[in-house]
């Protein structure tokens, strides 16, 4: 089973010029590295992370979780862009550690950054992919001229159990986008997606940590759901990997993504600014959301971006972005740019970390 937007593209053929009028990203500044992880548990921790090209994670501190970093991301993203939060008609969270089970994290969001209460707002959930499909949502809310601006975040704490793989790459971190049709930064031209039911990885109510299927999720999930969605975008816009100056891939290690831009015919100068992970961990439902906003850092003026994200269970979402003259109008410097935040960090032992995430557990706790 597969499936798509049935309409071919946005913008292109519709007259309407949709796209990003501005962003945001917030990184926790805390970080541990596969080695630590790996001396508290006994494996070759340095062994693990060339394994996962992975040189460190960010860790949230105790007072941070997916309602903060959203909240931080799009403050960011309103200052740089000049918006007005009033203006907003809907914002969407994108996620798979809100804090609540019961109880949603954009209002909480929505309300933080002073938006009006004649809003839409829902948590998005899409494993890895929440933040696309916010997006996407936010494109057609736009283009339909029901709302003015659409805010679509992908932000997580992501959860990995002690001494499993997952540990040594789930991180914390989250992006915000405004999609709207007034000084767009980044024209979103196309998007596409392509989802079936491959359960490769889960996490059922009251269970803590979540479980995945090894091997299982390589071959059958992300790369079957990465490349026909890549394709199936640039079928839909008659492109070639060598049309795109930049390419951005859901990372939730360093070497899948990489892995799958040499399928598809991308090189490493194109990978070079949306690969992210390496040197944050795997930020799930911020992580390719980060890598464009890095690309975005960088962009210059008819640019063209390839996105392609993807959530376990499983589906990917696709975007043909072309970046345009405002985006030298854009405020850069407001906020911390993603380079910075791949460059620095504060370092945590693995006692500290694991008191942080909450990993060690008091008597009578769940």
């Amino acid at each position: 089973m597969s499936g798509g937007l049935s309409a071919p593209t946005l913008g292109k053929h519709s007259g309407e010029t949709v796209g990003i009028v501005s962003y945001g990203t917030y990184i926790p500044r805390f970080r541990i590295t596969p080695d630590e992880i790996g001396r508290v548990w006994g494996a070759d921790g340095v062994g693990m992370g060339k394994n996962l090209n992975i040189v460190r994670k960010s860790v949230p501190a105790p007072d941070e979780d997916t309602i903060t970093i959203s909240t931080e991301a799009l403050r960011v993203a309103i200052a740089r862009g000049g918006v007005d939060p009033k203006d907003f008609g809907a914002v969407y969270v994108g996620s798979e550690s809100h804090p609540y089970a019961v109880k949603p994290t954009a209002t909480v969001v929505a309300q933080a950054v002073g938006s009006t209460p004649d809003i839409t707002a829902a948590d998005f959930e899409f494993a890895c992919k929440a933040g696309t499909a916010a997006i996407q949502t936010c494109i057609g809310l736009v283009a339909s001229g029901m709302v003015r601006y659409g805010v679509a975040i992908g932000s997580d704490t992501s959860q990995g159990a002690p001494g499993d793989a997952l540990e040594y790459s789930a991180s914390a971190g989250g992006a915000a986008y405004i999609i709207g049709r007034e000084n767009v930064i980044a024209r979103i031209d196309g998007t596409a997606s392509f989802t079936t039911d491959t359960p490769d990885f889960w996490r059922r109510e009251g269970q803590r940590y979540p479980t995945h299927a090894g091997r299982f999720t390589g071959e059958p999930a992300y790369f079957r759901h990465v490349t026909e969605c890549a394709k199936r975008i640039m079928h839909r816009m008659s492109t070639k990997p060598e049309d795109y100056q930049h390419v951005v891939f859901h990372q939730p290690n360093g070497k899948f993504p990489q892995r799958a831009g040499k399928l598809l015919g991308f090189s490493e100068e194109q990978m070079k600014y949306g690969l992210v992970t390496p040197w944050i961990g795997n930020t799930y439902s911020g992580a390719a959301l980060i890598g464009l906003a890095n690309v975005l850092d960088h962009a210059r003026p008819s640019e063209r971006v390839l996105v392609v994200g993807y959530g376990s269970g499983a589906g990917s979402d696709a975007f043909d972005i072309t970046v345009t003259d405002a985006i030298t109008q854009l405020d850069r410097s407001v906020g911390t740019p993603v380079e910075h935040s791949l460059q620095n960090g504060v370092n945590l032992t693995y006692a500290v970390y694991a008191k942080f995430r909450g990993k060690i557990r008091l008597p009578g706790e769940d």
